[in-house]
């Protein structure tokens, strides 16, 4: 089955999803409040995944690291409001958590999606994990897609690139994308 994937360079599409709070927000867009200019989207499987949780709060752990180079974060699932709101017990971060992830969304992300194995682990498809990073023209600078929950970016590493990309005296520019091969042809 073909599936579309984002890829780094791509704009990132206009997707709205509902946080536990209630407030509607457009992902890859980071919050007017947080002084960030780039966002980085955590899609994660749910609150079935133990992965997920330890992941989401090892995360909260770099929030204001990021914060402090201009990234906002957000996680978003399909599950439902009831099904977060059983999850948040067990999360402890500080970032805007929504749900209701449609399959639609999912398919737009790109990100791999799955079928419960069984009622008691959940009652929806849902996504796979996948990290997208949106810098402030709304493109995506980074992106990282698994089909399973053992494979995801390291933090530290993941945060001390982020550290070095939004460093103006690098001129790091997305990596991956045709232009940058392109441009690599002039150096041969």
């Amino acid at each position: 089955m073909d599936q579309h994937k984002l890829a780094a360079g791509d704009r990132f599409p206009e997707l709205h999803v509902t946080t536990f709070e209630g407030e509607s927000v457009r992902l890859g867009q980071p919050r007017p409040d947080s002084g960030a200019n780039w966002q980085m989207v955590v899609v994660y499987r749910g609150r079935h995944c133990p992965l997920c949780t330890k992941y989401l709060n090892q995360l909260e752990g770099f929030r204001e690291e990021l914060l402090e180079i201009g990234v906002d974060i957000v996680a978003v699932s399909a599950d439902s409001q009831a099904q977060l709101a059983a999850h948040k017990s067990q999360l402890e971060v500080g970032f805007p958590l929504a749900y209701g992830l449609t399959q639609d969304q999912m398919e737009a992300l790109g990100v791999y999606i799955s079928l419960p194995r069984s009622e008691q682990e959940t009652d929806h498809n849902f996504a796979e994990p996948g990290l997208f990073v949106v810098n402030e023209e709304g493109n995506l600078h980074v992106v990282d897609l698994s089909n399973n929950p053992f494979v995801r970016p390291e933090l530290q590493a993941l945060v001390n690139g982020l550290r070095w990309i939004r460093d103006p005296g690098n001129h790091y520019p997305i990596r991956g994308t045709r232009k940058d091969v392109d441009s690599q042809l002039q150096y041969r």
